[in-house]
């Protein structure tokens, strides 16, 4: 298999317009397209992250719990790249959106912190 990079990164969320508004007003990802699926009663919304990435959000009717313990298996967290981390601290705090200290990353000398979306999922932002 030859891969050219991540397309996108699925996440199913618990309220539509929730997560709608955080990913698109407070994190600034542009949307891309919004689709209704009746026969799902299922929204899919296609957002832009940076220049080659994209995130699909999805809702769904009743969607299970997710478990969360930090070390379960599975996906453990969605990072995104920034410039400047100290400057994205301040400015999710602003928005509300509580973040951890910023730790330094003990192989690469990066900064980075964690957040959590409107559902408890894991983001992470890591300083290049």
């Amino acid at each position: 298999m030859k891969t050219t990079g991540i397309h996108h990164i699925a996440i199913i969320c618990s309220d539509y317009d929730r997560s709608k508004k955080f990913y698109v007003e407070t994190l600034g990802f542009s949307i891309i397209a919004e689709t209704f699926r009746a026969q799902r009663n299922s929204y899919k919304l296609d957002l832009q992250v940076g220049e080659n990435a994209q995130i699909e959000l999805f809702s769904f009717p009743n969607p299970p719990q997710r478990f969360s313990s930090p070390e379960a298996c599975g996906l453990r967290h969605l990072a995104f790249k920034v410039d400047d981390i100290e400057e994205t601290v301040d400015y999710l705090n602003s928005q509300g959106v509580e973040t951890e200290n910023i730790r330094i990353d003990e192989l690469t000398n990066k900064k980075f912190t964690f957040f959590k979306d409107p559902d408890n999922l894991p983001l992470e932002i890591y300083e290049n």
